[in-house]
């Protein structure tokens, strides 16, 4: 085992903790996002902690439908996330297995980012296609996302907004 994987597992370790104590007080569902490679190892250990939806990143999945698969099989609602780079028109064979797309509107890593202004585009197409193929996935957003922007983004079809520095 490397450093790295011992401080990838550590970090495991300490989220899933995170994660069961919130359950133990909170009556909502609690969204889950890996932002991990290989994440299909930790699926059973996050469903363990109390994980109701759980989101992987389509770049760090080598075995994306598995994974999805996977995480149904678990009980818990699979979605997954895609860097600012990656086009939606990638999911198409998959997203009739998602409960939800995440659509990253900032560089995954840290908080206070600009908000990158293609992705109204990108989430007007994967609207698009979730409508076109007469589902009911949600978008999410994650990044950037202020009270300035929150009313094109319902209105280009996000769903569910993921909000940290305009609120804390």
């Amino acid at each position: 085992m490397t450093l790295k994987h011992i401080d990838e597992y550590r970090d495991s370790e300490i989220s899933q903790q995170l994660i069961e104590k919130i359950k133990s007080i909170s009556k909502k569902p609690l969204d889950v996002h890996l932002m991990v490679v290989n994440a299909e190892q930790y699926l059973e250990s996050y469903r363990d902690a109390g994980a109701d939806w759980l989101t992987v990143h389509y770049e760090a999945c080598t075995h994306l439908h598995r994974t999805v698969h996977r995480i149904r099989e678990l009980g818990m609602k699979p979605a997954v996330s895609l860097n600012p780079h990656t086009d939606v028109g990638l999911l198409e064979n998959i997203l009739p297995d998602l409960n939800m797309v995440l659509v990253m509107t900032v560089n995954p890593g840290f908080g206070g980012q600009k908000f990158i202004e293609q992705s109204y585009h990108k989430i007007r197409k994967l609207k698009k296609m979730i409508t076109g193929a007469g589902l009911s996935t949600l978008i999410q957003v994650d990044g950037g996302v202020t009270e300035g922007n929150m009313g094109k983004l319902l209105e280009a079809g996000v769903d569910v907004f993921v909000v940290g520095n305009t609120i804390f």
